[in-house]
């Protein structure tokens, strides 16, 4: 596996985990215990790792010259809650 897909996995899964502490966790504790800060602080871990997402996505498109398809399959991975740990494990089956 090249180096620009490993990196793209890797920030795929911290991507898919922070979002996951957003809605699981952070986002009861706002609504629930009123903590507002929890949001803050998940969110903005949570924005940070979809940037670099987008970011490795385009690094990996150009090295790895995917496809348009794969590409949209990526980006709307990005914004399902499991999405990038499917997406990941499609990558590393068919790479």
């Amino acid at each position: 596996m090249n180096p620009s897909l490993k990196r793209f996995i890797l920030i795929g899964t911290l991507e898919g985990i922070s979002f996951l502490v957003l809605l699981a966790i952070a986002m009861p504790l706002k609504y629930f215990a009123d903590l507002p800060l929890a949001v803050t602080i998940a969110g903005s871990l949570h924005g940070l790792f979809f940037v670099l997402y987008l970011i490795a996505l385009a690094y990996a498109t150009f090295k790895n010259r995917w496809s348009f398809p794969l590409v949209m399959g990526a980006l709307v991975a990005s914004v399902l809650p499991f999405g990038p740990f499917v997406f990941d494990s499609y990558l590393k089956k068919n790479a």
